[in-house]
């Protein structure tokens, strides 16, 4: 399924059309579930397909608000993932497909804990700053890559999971609520505006995990979230201690229990 670009040179002004194949394919809401590696102890990554109309609003401040920009979903966890900066999550139905040839294995809508799954556009390629307009009246703009974390390793089984996504580069983005509105599948996905810079999603993940040189150029980038802005990589990489000794003791236990093949080393980790 070939990605969709914007058409014309046209940037900050004017309307940026996409093809009639941008849409959601998909909104997603938690079904919560038990996390015992999060002092929380339940988590929402477990997003189920939605065929109602679902109304999208800012969720407010980190540890404030809602959690969620989508009413009926959950975010528990209020230090990492809430926020008005992380009020939709966003992953491509492409880079799902990507996935399950890789894993062997199909990968439903919201597999990866998005909240709505897309076709046609290319969240990779969106520009941190991006505006789209979603159906008749919602409109987000593109924040920041989505950051993969320990809940996200133990979803998806471990086994190295979060280097396999770290190398691989294709993250999925965060989005903020600009307008108010309800989603629902099928609904049409137009680029309404794009800033100057050439930031994209892409771009960010990298400069914040595998290829710090990059760094420098988020500077082109107005208004970066605070999880990039205020402590740039290390917001990211302080998960990463955590995670090694986590993964280091469930290996210590796995042992004695005869199973070694709990998750790679920690030299393998991003």
């Amino acid at each position: 399924m070939a990605l969709v670009g914007v058409v014309g040179p046209c940037r900050s002004e004017g309307v940026l059309t996409m093809s009639d194949g941008a849409r959601v394919l998909s909104v997603n809401v938690a079904a919560p579930m038990r996390n015992d590696i999060k002092a929380v102890g339940f988590t929402g990554i477990d997003k189920r397909p939605t065929d109602a109309s679902v109304m999208v609003r800012a969720p407010g401040p980190r540890g404030q608000g809602s959690g969620s920009g989508l009413d009926g979903d959950r975010v528990f966890d209020s230090v990492h993932h809430q926020g008005d900066d992380r009020a939709v999550c966003v992953y491509a139905r492409e880079d799902l497909d990507f996935w399950e040839g890789e894993l062997g294995r199909p990968l439903a809508y919201g597999a990866f804990g998005e909240n709505l799954t897309t076709t046609g556009i290319d969240v990779t390629g969106a520009l941190l700053g991006e505006r789209w307009r979603v159906g008749k009246a919602l409109v987000l703009e593109v924040t920041q890559p989505r950051n993969p974390c320990t809940t996200f390793h133990n979803w998806m089984g471990g086994h190295g999971w979060l280097k396999r996504f770290t190398d691989h580069a294709v993250s999925g983005c965060f989005l903020r609520v600009l307008e108010s509105g309800h989603v629902r599948a099928g609904d049409p996905i137009s680029v309404i505006s794009r800033p100057s810079h050439d930031v994209t999603v892409g771009l960010a993940f990298r400069a914040l995990t595998r290829q710090r040189e990059l760094q420098a150029r988020l500077a082109a980038v107005e208004g970066l979230t605070s999880d990039i802005a205020d402590e740039t990589v290390s917001s990211w990489a302080a998960r990463l201690p955590g995670l090694r000794q986590m993964l280091a003791a469930r290996r210590s236990a796995s042992c004695m229990d005869g199973d070694s093949d709990y998750a790679a080393p920690a030299a393998d980790l991003p």
